[in-house]
């Protein structure tokens, strides 16, 4: 199972830079969109299932234009789970996830903490997030949660740890936080398989940061230990160039 994540900045702008051609080529069996940025009824999804994934699932904001989250699949899924039954999480449109026999996948969409009461808002949705999904792993041990973050984990996913140390994304409590998620049970899956610096997923519209690859890796595909043995492969696709963001892709086997 080919699965990608990707932070598109806006479904529909994302959509008229050739995201869909884009989608045919890359070909995963399933993709977690995150920033949407669009109610269902606002996109053209017959080019989606014409694009060759007639299954598709939207979960948006309650404030119009903003956040909202999607998955889109190939496979028919079992069951599709909208939000997190947190009420103040699920008006943000910030988690959906779809349910196959093999492995349940969610795309997630953490807040950024871009002022004080929006980090204080970060801190409390990832206490929360965090309990919810301790509770969801006793039911569903195969899990993958891949989406936007908006931290990252450790100096070698940041271009420049030293200057960005009080900036939220990279401040010692976030990273602390993202550290103990992944020790409650996840595995990286990127750097599962890539030790290497310089891969970033997310880069400022600023100062040509992307040609120069001043950039951050604020996105993942956490896979549950549980699934460790069916790890075939993780790729960051910075190629693709509809968002300020790239997607990046985890690759499942599973053998009947």
């Amino acid at each position: 199972m080919k699965i990608i994540s990707y932070n598109v900045n806006g479904i529909r702008a994302a959509m008229r830079k050739g995201f869909l051609e884009w989608l045919q080529a890359a070909n995963p069996d399933v993709i977690c969109i995150q920033e949407t940025k669009a109610n269902f009824d606002q996109v053209e999804v017959e080019a989606i299932e014409k694009a060759g994934y007639p299954y598709h699932y939207w979960y948006s904001a309650v404030k119009k234009g903003y956040s909202g989250v999607a998955i889109f699949s190939k496979i028919k899924p079992n069951h599709i789970a909208y939000g997190t039954g947190i009420e103040y999480m699920d008006a943000e449109g910030r988690n959906i996830r779809v349910d196959f026999d093999d492995v349940s996948v969610m795309s997630l969409y953490l807040p950024s903490g871009t002022n004080i009461d929006r980090l204080e808002h970060k801190f409390t949705y990832m206490a929360d997030f965090q309990r919810y999904i301790d509770d969801l792993k006793k039911e569903i041990p195969n899990l993958v949660i891949c989406g936007d973050y908006n931290i990252c984990h450790e100096a070698i996913d940041i271009h420049d740890p030293v200057r960005n140390k009080n900036v939220s994304g990279f401040l010692p409590v976030e990273r602390e936080w993202l550290d103990g998620f992944m020790k409650s049970g996840f595995i990286d899956s990127f750097r599962h398989f890539n030790k290497e610096p310089n891969n970033y997923t997310w880069w400022s519209y600023r100062a040509n940061a992307r040609n120069n690859n001043k950039g951050w890796r604020i996105d993942y595909n956490l896979v549950s230990e549980p699934l460790q043995k069916n790890l075939k492969r993780a790729v960051i696709l910075p190629e693709a160039m509809h968002s300020d963001h790239c997607p990046h892709l985890v690759e499942l086997e599973f053998h009947s």
